[in-house]
């Protein structure tokens, strides 16, 4: 029997354990290889570590059925990229207390320039976004507000390579599962026949016109313009259907606004508004949520919704800067855009920004 090839590498809580690859009679049914796991004493460098790790999900990869071409496509010459971490660990709302001003950030992240792009695009590409509303039921503003939102309009997707940035980030650890399972997913998207040229986008590891991460590409993604492949890098008709097949499958409810801006009574009472349900997604941004009430019962209490929206509709108030700096009803619809980016102030930016294309 030939010696068994050891493979070192650095795992979660500072375990070092070791990837041992299968003589032919560890062997499956299906002739796939069994990785076998066991816990090795002592230290193991930074660059022996990674490269073992690599390894260790590449054999991930295999028993999912990705080939070993695509797995060394995505793998070969990988080496950590200590810039992705430091990102990582900078991002803002990791620090305790109370949330910025949302009109502050509303005026820096959306503005004129991205208001007047997205009325740009939305007459460039009218008869294209019309037929993917129709197909899929989500309105064109959303569409193209989404799309600027995320790249300016295709200006800004990023230049970092996905598979170092993801393999980076897993071995990193602090949000292994995650970023493991979407290396995994770029192998996929390799075995699907993305080239790797394409893989290029955030740090963090999204990417195209729309910024998917791969595991959300292989879901969505779909090829609105009929030449078999779902092309969110150039394609604006695979970009936009993509875009709307994400809100499709997360729930979008065909003529349902997004939410309305609404007028409070003087006095109003919100002491018995608190939501007390526990939210199993996003907990601490849907804790900033009233309870479900629909449209017609807040009109009882005399809030006037500013455009039209049905009495049957149920929905959340929602105060972003506290009382007398502006409010929100928002409904099933203002959850699916949260589905897409968890977090009040860029749900609200995406449907504004919407509201000010189809102006």
């Amino acid at each position: 029997m030939d010696l068994l090839r050891v493979i070192r590498f650095a795992a979660p809580l500072g375990i070092t354990v070791a990837l041992v690859s299968a003589p032919p009679a560890m062997l499956t049914a299906q002739g796939i290889a069994v990785p076998v796991i066991q816990t090795l004493p002592g230290p193991v460098d930074g660059p022996v570590g990674f490269q073992g790790y690599l390894q260790l999900v590449g054999a991930k990869a295999r028993g999912e059925g990705v080939r070993q071409q695509a797995i060394d496509a995505i793998t070969n010459g990988l080496t950590y990229n200590p810039k992705v971490v430091s990102l990582d660990r900078a991002q803002p709302g990791s620090t305790p207390g109370s949330p910025p001003a949302f009109w502050a950030y509303y005026a820096r992240h959306i503005g004129a320039a991205r208001i007047n792009g997205g009325r740009s695009a939305a007459a460039e590409n009218w008869e294209l976004l019309g037929r993917i509303e129709a197909q899929y039921g989500v309105p064109r503003k959303m569409i193209i507000a989404i799309w600027g939102k995320e790249t300016f309009y295709g200006k800004v997707k990023g230049d970092f390579d996905l598979a170092r940035s993801l393999a980076t980030l897993a071995y990193e650890g602090r949000r292994r599962e995650l970023f493991e399972g979407e290396l995994i997913a770029l192998m996929k998207m390799a075995d699907r026949g993305v080239p790797r040229h394409r893989m290029l986008g955030s740090w963090a590891g999204a990417f195209g016109n729309p910024q998917f991460l791969p595991s959300v590409y292989l879901r969505v993604a779909r090829d609105g313009d009929g030449n078999g492949e779902a092309d969110i890098w150039n394609s604006h008709a695979d970009t936009f259907a993509s875009i709307a097949n994400y809100f499709k499958d997360a729930g979008w409810r065909t003529g349902e606004p997004w939410g309305v801006r609404v007028s409070l009574p003087s006095g109003f009472d919100r002491s018995q508004l608190t939501n007390r349900l526990e939210s199993p997604s996003c907990p601490a941004v849907h804790n900033r949520h009233s309870i479900w009430k629909t449209v017609g019962e807040w009109r009882a209490m005399g809030i006037a919704p500013r455009t039209e929206i049905s009495d049957s509709t149920m929905a959340v108030l929602f105060e972003p800067d506290g009382p007398e700096k502006g409010a929100f009803l928002l409904t099933g619809n203002y959850r699916v855009i949260l589905q897409y980016n968890c977090s009040n102030y860029y749900a609200l930016s995406v449907g504004l920004l919407a509201d000010e294309i189809a102006r």
